[in-house]
């Protein structure tokens, strides 16, 4: 960890959420005037599209499981958080996503990767967003080296629904494909991402208010207001409950670290908990 160099992880598996808490994120670092150092978890993974689809046809479905930290350069991960925290650069790069017209302008095919490069210099943090941004394991401690580390965990019927649903209508696979891959994962499931939860500063856990029972089968993801947000502290002395309470409405204690919301509120409530944390960092810097 960093007082200089200060760095922000978001971390949760595939369909969680972690993209859109990373876009709340970007307009309170704007909001704020600061200039953070952008980095996906995606550019770390060890396969390009077309080399995942040659392990998928030989049956090497371990091989390629994102979640696993086989499958990723978690080692140059760990070298990219311990470089930032102590020089304030670091060593990245992006994967190119279909989306990505700016990528694909300069040359770069989608599913590939730019290559390895030096972060911008002048950043004021470092935030990435991806799937192991909190990993402790026998070989790598990532989670040592991240200063606020949030946790975005729907509970795992929603997660797959959410999943089904982009993966299905957003990326042309079909249902099966994707209940496969989802089958395929959950050993590393819960043995690479679930331990990550426990080393979070705050977790922000979606709940249906409907029946998700059968996830495979469900035709639609719940709406917001369909849905609540239970957030845990991992150190409830450090918020101001009351002030949450009075300024975001509907919301409730569960328990004495735990804030429940009404899911319309979820924006609200990541910047009223998430800014005191980012401008503290900011504030414990020490300037030249």
């Amino acid at each position: 960890m960093s007082k200089r160099h200060p760095i922000i992880a978001v971390t949760g598996s595939s369909g969680a959420g972690t993209t859109t808490t990373g876009e709340i994120f970007s307009r309170l670092f704007a909001s704020e005037g600061l200039r953070a150092a952008m980095v996906s978890g995606d550019s770390f993974h060890r396969y390009n599209r077309e080399q995942m689809a040659r392990l998928a046809a030989k049956g090497q479905f371990g091989e390629r499981n994102h979640f696993a930290l086989a499958a990723n350069h978690i080692d140059k991960l760990e070298a990219l958080f311990y470089d930032y925290g102590h020089t304030g650069n670091g060593q990245f790069r992006q994967y190119v996503h279909d989306e990505d017209r700016r990528l694909i302008d300069a040359g770069h095919k989608p599913g590939t990767f730019t290559p390895w490069g030096p972060l911008a210099t002048e950043t004021d943090l470092l935030f990435y967003e991806g799937l192991h941004g909190g990993v402790v394991s026998d070989a790598y401690n990532i989670a040592q080296y991240v200063d606020l580390l949030v946790g975005v965990v729907p509970i795992v019927n929603l997660e797959w629904i959410q999943k089904i649903q982009r993966d299905t209508n957003k990326r042309g696979y079909s249902q099966d494909a994707v209940v496969q891959t989802i089958v395929n994962r959950m050993d590393d499931y819960v043995h690479d991402i679930v331990p990550q939860f426990a080393h979070t500063h705050v977790n922000f856990q979606r709940i249906p208010l409907v029946d998700t029972s059968n996830p495979f089968v469900v035709r639609d993801v719940p709406t917001e207001d369909e849905s609540l947000i239970v957030i845990r502290f991992r150190d409830p002395s450090e918020v101001n409950f009351p002030y949450l309470l009075q300024m975001i409405g509907g919301s409730s204690l569960s328990r004495y670290d735990t804030l429940v919301i009404p899911g319309t509120k979820l924006s609200l409530a990541m910047d009223l908990t998430m800014r005191p944390l980012v401008q503290d960092l900011i504030a414990h810097k020490p300037f030249a």
